[in-house]
């Protein structure tokens, strides 16, 4: 077993990172930092052990002697990251576009159905990490997508059919009495398509009274007196 408290060259670079909690690549001030934070933990007048703290007391004296930090093991080094921002209608049906990366090039290429935010693509060596704008209205949350339309007091109070504008065309959507005092409808299987370890998602069409569209009972009255006047 290796003595705690012999000299420095009994200890790696790795382990004296390892002691005070560092990774490699820390810098001179990571050590000094990380040096005061466990000496005072570990002193034995703050319930500490007089081995580790003479194992602390090591490791900094050997991240301090010359041979560190420029022996300090650099991080590995990881691919380039960026965003890739694309559209819900992309998110849904994929398609054909330039991608312009990190370095300024454009790179053509098409984009698969189904991306999630999230998700990564890889191009030209370059890792990018999915991002879905919001668009006219339309959300995309995971596997799922989000409308805001606007919708009368009546359709809200009694129910009935909705026309409702996607990023793929228009759908009609019947809304439910309960589905419009929650001023809510779920459409199951019309979010995002399925796609690796992700399911199809739902469409959510969030409802909107629109005072414009509300018709008082005086002008209803109005209207239908003028409708049996005209026959």
């Amino acid at each position: 077993m290796r003595a705690m408290s012999g000299a420095s060259d009994t200890m790696t670079v790795l382990e004296a990172l390892e002691t005070l909690g560092l990774r490699p690549g820390a810098t001179p001030d990571d050590v000094a930092r990380a040096f005061r934070a466990t000496v005072k933990t570990a002193h034995p007048d703050h319930g500490g052990e007089a081995r580790r703290l003479r194992r602390i007391v090591e490791a900094y004296r050997l991240l301090e002697a010359g041979r560190a930090p420029s022996t300090i093991p650099p991080r590995p080094e990881r691919p380039v990251e960026d965003r890739l921002e694309i559209t819900p209608a992309e998110a849904l049906r994929g398609g054909e576009r330039s991608v312009s990366l990190p370095d300024g090039r454009l790179r053509p290429t098409t984009l698969p159905a189904g991306l999630r935010p999230g998700d990564k693509v890889r191009l030209d060596g370059v890792l990018l990490t999915v991002f879905v704008r919001g668009e006219d209205g339309v959300l995309v949350d995971r596997d799922h997508l989000h409308l805001t339309v606007a919708a009368s007091p009546a359709l809200l109070r009694d129910g009935g059919r909705l026309e409702v504008q996607t990023p793929t065309g228009p759908r009609m959507v019947w809304v439910s009495r309960e589905a419009g005092a929650r001023g809510l409808v779920r459409v199951p299987n019309e979010g995002l398509p399925a796609r690796g370890r992700h399911g199809r998602g739902d469409l959510f069409v969030r409802l909107q009274p629109d005072a414009s569209r509300y018709e008082s009972p005086a002008r209803a009255k109005r209207r239908r007196f003028g409708a049996a006047w005209a026959a």
